[in-house]
């Protein structure tokens, strides 16, 4: 059973196009927040082979997952506390990229950039995010 240790997530194309996001208090605009995480992370693969893996700010962690999918590259950015395990937080999103390519891998093949595709994905991955009343909880109990 998954730990629920994934804050908000998101899934972008390599392009930085947001495929799918999961997120308590939007701040920015997810499709901006999409192409700065992409940016971010060609830049630092520039720096260094591999690029970007995870990055802190305040009390948050961004975990940052790259990989393949019929030709098509996909990066998964979650966030965590920083008092969360980073093997932990990778491991659960490992289990979320497994799982979302397990139900939209075919119709990925002809998807047309309909995001509404995804809308219950959420539903399919709740063990692995934090409930917003859990949240609510730890911020005022």
């Amino acid at each position: 059973m998954a730990t629920k240790v994934v804050q908000d997530l998101w899934i972008l194309e390599d392009s930085g196009i947001v495929v799918f996001s999961r997120v308590f208090n939007p701040k920015v605009n997810e499709q901006l927040f999409g192409a700065l995480m992409t940016a971010l992370n060609t830049f630092a693969s520039e720096l260094a082979s591999g690029g970007l893996t995870s990055f802190e700010l305040s009390e948050m962690r961004f975990t940052l997952l790259k990989t393949n999918y019929n030709s098509q590259r996909y990066l998964f950015v979650c966030n965590s506390s920083k008092k969360v395990n980073t093997k932990k937080v990778m491991d659960e999103i490992l289990l979320i990229k497994d799982k979302f390519f397990e139900i939209y891998g075919k119709k990925l093949e002809k998807w047309d950039g309909d995001v509404n595709l995804f809308s219950d994905f959420e539903t399919q991955i709740e063990d692995s995010l934090e409930e917003t009343i859990k949240k609510f909880q730890k911020a005022f109990w």
